[in-house]
């Protein structure tokens, strides 16, 4: 009964500690994340609602990467302090095996796995797609962010714009170019018209509308004869048809767990973007990321579990803290390195998902023995 409480407050310790590195990473690499962003307000005219909205979602997606790292730093953190408290010792003296707090560490680990799975599954692509929905469905809020003084700026597709001066919603020497069909209506023949170019002196820009002083319409052909040129004292531009640069189809990363695996079978749905043969290698690398890759975690309990082991000076050199966790940190940059290759080639694929399956009982065994042999020794 004591032990089993024991056994909870381990348990508890080391996920609160896990929960707490892994928010603190997170929010960290987030937080750089949510600053380039604000590309989506400055460069493409979404409103705040939406770019905070599509920061968030995009959370789900940084919290997975940081999920083994994270059980990595709090295994070690937590055995490490229990050594020099000498927590252990009680344990030890008392007559707990060392192979039972290995087997702790091995069952939290398949906690932390299926935790990992439960997000990179379902949550993340669930809430990756849905930032990108938000991107797609809702088109910009003003126009007026996306102008930049004596720049050329292309935020949206097939509309070029530049301004020399901008002092509130009021802009000077106003340059446009449009090869979409924004304006040209502006024309008096929209068919044969290739692009359209306005220049003016001032005007006023108010959220989606544009009103130009002073200034001509320029039509090219697209037979090449003569420019149409149209001069005018005012004119009103409707820009609510503008479209933004901003990708609009949902990525790989964006993508079901299960639509992927049925992008997998032979029958390929050619009516989706995602789902073509060319892209079925990197579905594989996605796919590897989602399920293969959780495997690793037990690897890193069983790893930091040799700090269990009585390190005897020079002897165990290898079984110090600081080797542990460079030793448990190469096998996930292993896995992060080998993942990338695993749609290229079958080899490596099935190299890299056949790692942790053989490594974890080996491992386990290794300990095992290391550990009886300890108990023999003290005796």
């Amino acid at each position: 009964m004591l032990q089993n409480k024991i056994y909870q407050n381990f348990t508890k310790e080391i996920l609160k500690t896990f929960f707490v590195i892994l928010f603190g990473l997170t929010l960290i690499a987030w937080t750089v994340r949510a600053v380039n962003f604000l590309d989506l307000i400055v460069e493409s005219g979404y409103s705040i609602s939406n770019y905070f909205q599509y920061s968030f979602l995009n959370l789900f997606g940084i919290l997975t990467k940081f999920i083994p790292l994270a059980f990595l730093l709090a295994l070690i953190i937590f055995i490490v302090k229990q050594i020099q408290e000498k927590e252990f010792i009680i344990l030890w003296t008392s007559g707990v095996k060392k192979i039972k707090i290995v087997n702790l560490f091995f069952l939290i680990s398949c906690f932390v796995l299926m935790l990992y799975l439960f997000f990179s599954t379902l949550i993340t692509p669930l809430a990756l797609n849905k930032s990108r929905s938000i991107i797609s469905q809702n088109n910009f809020n003003s126009f007026l962010p996306t102008i930049r003084i004596q720049q050329f700026s292309d935020s949206f597709e097939g509309f070029t714009f530049i301004v020399e001066k901008k002092f509130n919603n009021s802009i000077e020497n106003v340059f446009i170019h449009d090869n979409s069909n924004t304006l040209k209506n502006l024309t008096s023949n929209q068919e044969s018209n290739s692009s359209t170019t306005i220049v003016a002196e001032n005007g006023l820009v108010e959220e989606k509308k544009m009103v130009l002083f002073n200034g001509q319409i320029i039509s090219s052909r697209k037979d090449n004869s003569k420019n149409e040129i149209i001069k005018f004292k005012q004119l009103n531009i409707d820009l609510k048809n503008l479209q933004t640069g901003t990708i609009k189809q949902p990525k790989l990363q964006e993508t079901s767990t299960f639509q992927l695996l049925k992008c997998m079978n032979d029958s390929i749905n050619k009516d989706s973007i995602n789902c073509k043969e060319n892209t079925k290698k990197e579905i594989t690398t996605v796919l590897n990321r989602r399920i293969a890759l959780p495997l690793y975690i037990p690897i890193i309990a069983l790893l930091s579990s040799f700090l269990l082991i009585k390190n005897q000076t020079r002897r165990n050199f290898f079984l110090n803290k600081y080797s542990i966790f460079v030793l448990s940190f190469l096998v996930l940059l292993y896995a992060e390195l080998i993942i990338r290759y695993t749609g290229i080639s079958k080899i490596i694929s099935i190299l890299f998902i056949v790692s942790p399956i053989v490594l974890i009982p080996i491992i386990y065994l290794l300990l095992t023995f290391k550990l009886s042999r300890e108990s023999i020794y003290n005796e």
